[in-house]
């Protein structure tokens, strides 16, 4: 038999939550197993038809679960996430192809470059130990990289493997430090920035592709 309720409470980072059946009965635990493949990540409110098991301890669980919007949510998701992944993929090659352009040095999209790619690896690893229950990355380290430059890394970990993309107050976070990011990149265009650029980069590194050469002393 087939029950019915609703997602009341939805811990993305750990796949788990609990459903609120339609008849006022008592919560149902459900982990991110039991819903169908087609019916994406759940969120709170999401209504959702069940049926009801017990575990190996004996406590009431959902399987065989699936999302009343399932199929036009998990759309709507595949969308949002190609646009999002197309949006960082965008960022990196305008960064090159400015650097190559103008006089900022390729030092710059080399750096966005590798701090991506380190923050999805670490997006990867915080997924793989909240599967598992082991020790997890802080997300204040995880902003820390987005901030550093890794924002267009950890925006493809969170469409393709479907870890913080959810949770509204590391959202909120994570948007503010990609916001201070690219204001800084834009601040490192202007004569100040440029000034402190290249006081801490060597000096075969600050010369862009317009930029002259040190005029030799005699």
């Amino acid at each position: 038999m087939r029950s019915k309720g609703k997602i009341a409470v939805w811990k993305d980072e750990k796949g788990y939550g609990f459903i609120e059946p339609a008849d006022s009965g008592p919560r149902v635990f459900i982990h991110i197993k039991a819903l169908s493949s087609r019916s994406g990540r759940p969120e709170v409110g999401d209504l959702v038809t069940y049926s009801v098991t017990k575990d190996t301890q004996g406590r009431t669980c959902a399987e065989t679960a699936v999302l009343a919007s399932g199929k036009a949510s998990g759309r709507a998701a595949r969308k949002s996430g190609a646009l999002t992944i197309t949006v960082a993929v965008l960022f990196l090659a305008t960064t090159t192809i400015w650097a190559i352009a103008t006089d900022l040095p390729l030092v710059v999209p080399v750096a966005y470059m590798v701090i991506s790619f380190v923050t999805f690896v670490a997006y990867a690893i915080d997924k793989s130990a909240a599967r598992s229950g082991r020790w997890r990355t802080s997300e204040g380290t995880l902003h820390a990289l987005a901030l550093a430059g890794g924002w267009p890394g950890a925006l493809v970990a969170q469409q393709t493997l479907r870890h913080k993309s959810k949770k509204t107050s590391f959202r909120v976070v994570f948007w503010a430090t990609v916001i201070l990011n690219c204001a800084a990149l834009v601040w490192l265009h202007t004569a100040d920035g440029r000034s402190t650029l290249d006081q801490w980069l060597p000096a075969n590194l600050t010369l862009g592709n317009n930029a002259s050469p040190p005029q030799r002393l005699l």
